[in-house]
């Protein structure tokens, strides 16, 4: 879903080069407000099913306490090192928290199929370590904007 993007258009990924992206890279960047209004940024691992990226966030944390407070994120997936490579994706919405607080194991259908997705691309593992430290959260993004500098070529 890209929505609003007018800036860009040149260099903006389609939906299919998104779901590439986001399903290969690893780490993400999310910005959450704190209570006084100041802006907190934390990097962390991630899972884009093709339609949502999922968090597995520590429940003692700055960021879950932001964002029980205020669920609205910002979350940037980018990588490249020289102008002509930089490529990314920022998504942005109101996350949902899934399944228990923090996560035990306890079933919950709902996580089954991002658990195993999540264990194999983070732990090399087909089951997910579950420490009740952790518990997931969804954002189904409200709004998606992403650049591919590669698109420039030579101009």
């Amino acid at each position: 879903m890209t929505v609003g993007q007018r800036r860009g258009r040149r260099i903006m990924m389609t939906p299919g080069e998104v779901d590439a992206f986001l399903t290969t890279q690893r780490t993400c960047r999310v910005a959450t407000v704190s209570a006084g209004g100041a802006p907190h940024v934390s990097a962390l691992w991630f899972l884009w099913d093709g339609t949502a990226l999922w968090l597995y966030s520590v429940v003692r944390s700055k960021r879950w306490a932001d964002l029980r407070r205020d669920p609205r994120v910002a979350i940037v997936v980018d990588t490249g090192e020289e102008y002509g490579q930089l490529r990314g994706v920022e998504l942005s919405g109101t996350v949902e928290f899934v399944g228990e607080v923090p996560r035990t194991g306890e079933l919950c259908a709902e996580l089954d199929a991002v658990e195993t997705l999540f264990a194999r691309k983070n732990f090399g593992l087909d089951t997910i370590p579950h420490d009740g430290r952790h518990a997931w959260v969804r954002l189904r993004p409200e709004k998606v904007v992403s650049w591919d500098f590669r698109k420039l070529g030579d101009a």
